[in-house]
Order: C-alpha cells, then sequence, then structure tokens
C-alpha cells in the first residue's frame, strides 16, 4: 500500500492528467511530471475521491509514496519504506542474524593475527607481508577489514576459493555416491557420456554455488561470521577439505579401474 499527496488544481481539464499521475505513482517508485496551473497541495486520506472544481484525489496505499513540488511545476514522486522497512522477509532475515551471526571486529582480527601460529607463516613458510600478492597478513584477507573487490576475495589466500571448493567437493561427493549407486556410472562418465545431462547440471550447480558464495563474502562478511549449534566455520573447512580429497581419489580410482566404486 502507498500513501500519495496529490495536488489540487483550480481547473478541471488537468482532471485526468491528475488521475494519470496517481495511477503512475502507484506503478513507479519514481516518476516526474509536468503540470500547469498548479496552485496548492492538499494531502491524502486513506480514500479514492474526486471533486470537480476542487480537484481533490486521493489514494492510498503504502510504503508511502510523498509527493513534493520542484522548481518549474515538476511533480516529483519518491518512495520511501515506511515501518523501517518490515515484512515478512525482513522479519526473518532479522531473526535468522539473531541467532546465527556474530560481528567479527579489527580489533578481534588483530588479537588472532598476534596469537594464531597459523597466521605468523603460509603453508609454504612465508611470514605474512602487508601490501604482497600472497601471503598477506589476515586483516587485508578478511572481507570485513580488507579489499572487497573479486580478485582480493578470489585470490589464493582470499576468502573465497577454499570455501566455493569445500561446498562443491561435499556436494559432488554425495551425489557420486547417490548416483553411482542408482547408475552403476562412474563421476566421469556421469558428467561426460553423451546419453546423460550431467555436464548441464554440473555446470548449473557450480554457477549456483559460487554465486551463493561470493554474495555474502563481498558484502564484507567471512563465512566465521555464521554459527548454528555444531555448524561452524571451522567444521565446514574441515569437511570441505577432506571432500576434496575424498572426491579427488574417488575420480582418480576410477580412472584406474574403469568401474563404479560404489556399486
Amino acid at each position: 500500500m502507498h500513501n500519495i499527496t496529490v495536488l489540487t488544481f483550480g481547473e478541471e481539464i488537468v482532471e485526468d492528467l491528475l488521475s494519470g499521475v496517481v495511477m503512475a505513482a502507484t506503478m513507479m517508485e519514481m516518476t516526474s511530471v509536468k503540470v500547469v496551473g498548479l496552485r496548492a497541495s492538499l494531502p491524502v486520506q486513506n480514500s479514492v475521491s474526486k471533486h470537480l472544481g476542487g480537484a481533490r484525489l486521493a489514494t492510498s496505499t503504502s510504503p508511502k509514496l510523498m509527493t513534493s513540488l520542484a522548481a518549474g511545476g515538476r511533480v516529483r514522486c519518491e518512495s520511501s519504506t515506511g515501518g523501517g522497512g518490515k515484512g515478512p522477509l525482513t522479519d526473518a532475515k532479522r531473526a535468522i542474524d539473531e541467532r546465527t551471526k556474530q560481528e567479527i571486529t579489527k580489533d578481534d582480527i588483530l588479537r588472532n593475527q598476534e596469537t594464531n601460529e597459523s597466521e605468523k607463516k603460509s603453508v609454504f613458510g612465508a611470514k605474512p607481508t602487508s601490501g604482497s600478492v600472497y601471503p598477506r597478513p589476515e586483516l587485508e584477507r578478511r572481507p570485513e577489514t580488507g579489499s572487497k573487490s573479486f580478485w582480493s576475495v578470489m585470490a589464493f589466500d582470499g576468502a573465497a576459493p577454499e570455501t566455493i571448493n569445500g561446498r562443491l567437493a561435499m556436494l559432488g561427493f554425495a551425489w557420486a555416491v547417490l548416483a553411482e549407486k542408482l547408475t552403476g556410472l562412474t563421476v566421469l562418465e556421469q558428467v561426460f557420456n553423451p546419453d546423460t545431462i550431467g555436464l548441464v547440471y554440473f555446470l548449473g550447480v557450480v554457477q549456483l554455488f559460487t554465486y551463493a558464495s561470493l554474495v555474502p563474502i563481498m558484502s564484507g562478511e567471512s563465512t566465521d561470521a555464521r554459527s548454528f549449534g555444531p555448524f561452524t566455520a571451522k567444521a565446514e573447512r574441515w569437511n570441505g577439505r577432506l571432500a576434496m580429497i575424498g572426491f579427488s581419489s574417488l575420480i582418480i580410482t576410477e580412472l584406474f579401474t574403469h568401474t563404479a566404486f560404489f556399486q
């Protein structure tokens, strides 16, 4: 529903024009209409009315559409979300955030950077250096405090690659077990066999999971900012790593045996 403030005109000839303004304003969040002979404005109540001579038109909808007069006789209708963005989706998101989200501050990151031994050197033994390509200090890698550009989050030590690969590996391994039981085909046969459409599903899932993983990260939220009971970022990382090893081992084994492992 929208609340619209409509302007009063002294001439009946502009009645149709006003009706068009009201209709357009209800369908668009912002529009501008050139009018002539504008004299005053009247607030709109929760009704639809039409008075010739006084030319008062009123309607009621929400979120509010407030009509303001700009220079040159231009009517500008602007949208405002009354009630602070209330709605079922907003309420659901707020409830989920309250139960699962925790804010990670710069002080938290600096504290972990100083006390966590794994943050003092990379897996190759190099010491993280500010401004370097690899390895970067945690403060620069984290989406909460570092760059949120695509190249930063997708860098070798960025927040996205391990998260995306781990999730795809977990899904891939689980699906491989189920599909091999049902079809008797190896993983590569499921994907590249011309008689199946596994490649289409594979490409679709890769895009979906990549996009779903990148959205919160590029919005400044790392996976460590979410937890729900045993479902933590640390548990996801370890499960993802095991799944990547298991999925790779499954494909290599089937390349040698030429048969599905889970028959």
